[in-house]
């Protein structure tokens, strides 16, 4: 992967983290998986959901809640002539993210990025 294809992937994958903030005044990372499988290489949503489905199972088997990283959610999404309709989607925490690499199709250069991205950004906090 050469460095002009790097900074384009850190580039997008940055471009759609949210920030959420929480109640007692934290903020947080957040991620879309609607918008997140696009930037990872997958065309399709059921394929994105096994690799999703795979690191849910890799969370659990730590021990860890799911819950408290993949947050099923609703979102509005425009169709034509300026509609809305609702479409589930999950927001997932850096950690989701990172599992889903983990677990995603290591043949995509995408996510052969985001597996060393992630593991990068883990290892610095």
């Amino acid at each position: 992967m050469d460095s002009q294809s790097i900074l384009t992937y850190k580039s997008t994958f940055d471009s759609i983290m949210h920030e959420i903030t929480a109640d007692d005044g934290s903020t947080m990372e957040v991620w879309y998986a609607r918008e997140l499988q696009s930037v990872c290489g997958y065309a399709r949503w059921e394929n994105f959901v096994v690799a999703i489905n795979r690191a849910k199972d890799a969370c659990k088997s730590q021990n860890i809640s799911v819950d408290d990283h993949f947050r099923d959610v609703t979102k509005m999404i425009e169709i034509g002539k300026g509609g809305q309709r609702a479409t589930e989607d999950i927001l997932l925490t850096r950690y989701a993210c990172y599992l889903i690499a983990q677990n995603g199709d290591p043949k995509k250069e995408e996510i052969a990025f985001a597996q060393r991205y992630l593991e990068e950004l883990r290892r610095s906090r």
